[in-house]
């Protein structure tokens, strides 16, 4: 038996024959993570989808489309037990979120009906304010269980840490965890803290059980790797539907991080089942969970529906984004060049190896504070939201890669540190960090046969002559990235504790649109070698 019920429940359950049998209780579990603001339809290189393309049949997800997808869903399911959930990062990642913020979101997911999310780490991006605006308007609870906000005026009783459904006379408790770095990934602020993932899973857990809650599900925004490690070690937790990691589970689909579910042993021999569904709305995770009448799953069992061309836009939010969109069409179709092929923006890449797009912003930046004297490039691989297609590039394709409104910042550092920003670049790779450095002016070399902090190795920058030479760890270098990044953002602290640090550049989609402006308008995407893995 998971764990003992209490009252009236066990007594019925003591009595044995001579009362009444439990049935199994069945829960179809739909839910999103990572949506990102994407209301617009996205191409299959999760970029933004042109009309053409969409009338063609090759786009997928946007807002309209997951609509028509949930409704399907809960009409088949009529009768049946089903619940709508979001792991997280609503915030952030679109033209739509630039323009209207948490109020376009809060919009769309009232109606879509979602009952229970997680706080992700972007839903901080803003401040703890824009996070406020949300769950003043939001009609569902939003949920941070390791989330400390009683110091934050803004925040304080406004977010609960657990929720219970009622679902089908069953009382269906949600645990949450936010990942610990968020004060490093965004902006929450000083006020606000996050407590250990694990020891907080605990105590929420048995807050529930304490009062007779005995199926329990965990709306984590904290990634695939640490789901796996919380349902490994966190007893109590019948289920974990994840975010953070944007993976893709699936038993079918080729590149699948796992399978759907990804079934681990918890503390009390009992399988857990984790789910997460991607992101960017391309995929409505589908989880069909039972439970026995002592409430210990018994089965759990789905997969990820993918939304593609074959699901039909829902009108009335089709026709709601065209009225939003207005404002935005003139920006986002102004075309400032062109590319010869495919960029590489995706998270895959780029926050684990050298990628296209990484050489062409720390490229860009660098070159636009040459004369200023800068000497090397950091672009963290987490600011870059996406691909570009070959062909015409738009401003509102450069701004779906660069959504967070960043602006170019410089810093003096010694070369020491230059070595020790790389090191913090490649300490979280694993669970794919948005950390990873993509860099200009500066090459170097990392293996993760080596531990945290002694992964760097061959680190050089241009000497006389364009010669690359090994960095001079007591010499002065100046290095450009975003303000975010300059400011301790993804665990840079070497770059907010150096000197003469200026946050106030151009806007970073400016910055790229001069640059391929310079180039003649025409950029050939590339990679040089510039970041080496040894193997």
């Amino acid at each position: 038996m998971k764990r003992l019920l209490l009252g009236a429940s066990t007594l019925t359950l003591l009595a044995g024959i001579a009362g009444p049998a439990y049935a199994d209780f069945t829960l179809n579990i739909l839910h999103i993570n990572d949506f990102h603001s994407r209301f617009g339809p996205i191409t299959d290189s999760d970029s933004n989808c042109d009309a053409e393309t969409d009338a063609a049949g090759e786009c997928f997800g946007g807002i309209a489309r997951l609509k028509t997808a949930v409704d399907n869903k809960r009409a088949e399911l009529e009768g049946e037990n089903v619940v709508l959930v979001d792991a997280g990062d609503q915030f952030q990642g679109s033209l739509f979120y630039s323009q209207y913020k948490s109020e376009i979101i809060s919009e769309f997911a009232n109606d879509l009906g979602i009952e229970v999310m997680a706080v992700g780490n972007h839903e901080f991006d803003d401040g703890p304010e824009e996070l406020a605006k949300f769950l003043e308007a939001a009609e569902f609870p939003i949920i941070s269980g390791n989330t400390n906000v009683e110091n934050e005026p803004l925040l304080a009783g406004k977010l609960e840490g657990t929720h219970v459904l009622e679902i089908g006379g069953e009382k269906i408790g949600f645990v949450s965890a936010l990942a610990e770095d968020t004060d490093e990934t965004s902006s929450p602020g000083e006020n606000v803290e996050f407590d250990d993932t694990i020891t907080s899973l605990r105590t929420q857990v048995d807050a529930l059980a304490a009062a007779g809650v005995n199926k329990i599900i965990a709306l984590t925004h904290v990634g695939y790797t640490q789901d796996l490690e919380i349902a490994a070690n966190v007893p109590g937790i019948d289920v974990i539907v994840g975010g953070h990691s944007h993976t893709l589970l699936s038993n079918t689909e080729e590149g699948a991080a796992g399978g759907y579910p990804t079934m681990v042993d918890n503390p009390e021999g009992a399988e857990v089942p984790v789910v997460t569904a991607y992101s960017y709305g391309k995929y409505l995770g589908d989880l069909v969970v039972t439970w026995d009448d002592e409430g210990n799953v018994i089965s759990a069992e789905g997969a990820p529906i993918l939304i593609d061309a074959s699901v039909e836009p829902n009108e009335e939010y089709a026709a709601r984004l065209a009225e939003l969109e207005e404002p935005l069409q003139e920006l986002m179709a102004q075309v400032i060049g062109s590319t010869t092929e495919p960029i590489e923006g995706s998270r895959e890449v780029c926050r684990v190896v050298e990628c296209s797009m990484g050489n062409l912003l720390a490229d860009a930046i660098l070159d636009a504070t040459a004369e200023q004297g800068a000497d090397i490039a950091f672009q963290n691989g987490g600011g870059i939201r996406a691909s570009i297609d070959a062909g015409e590039i738009t401003m509102g394709e450069v701004l779906t890669v660069l959504p967070f409104s960043n602006t170019l910042a410089t810093v003096d550092i010694s070369g020491a540190d230059v070595i020790d920003a790389l090191e913090n670049g490649v300490s979280d790779i694993e669970n794919g960090a948005g950390r990873f450095a993509q860099v200009a002016g500066l090459k170097y070399s990392y293996s993760l046969a080596k531990p945290v902090g002694e992964r760097i190795s061959d680190v050089l920058v241009k000497g006389e002559g364009d010669e690359w030479v090994p960095i001079d760890e007591e010499a002065t270098y100046t290095i450009v990235t975003n303000n975010y990044v300059r400011g301790g953002g993804d665990g840079y602290g070497t770059f907010a504790e150096g000197d003469n640090a200026y946050d106030f550049g151009p806007p970073l989609e400016q910055v790229v649109a001069d640059y391929i402006a310079k180039l003649g308008g025409e950029y050939t995407p590339y990679t040089d070698g510039r970041i080496t893995v040894i193997e």
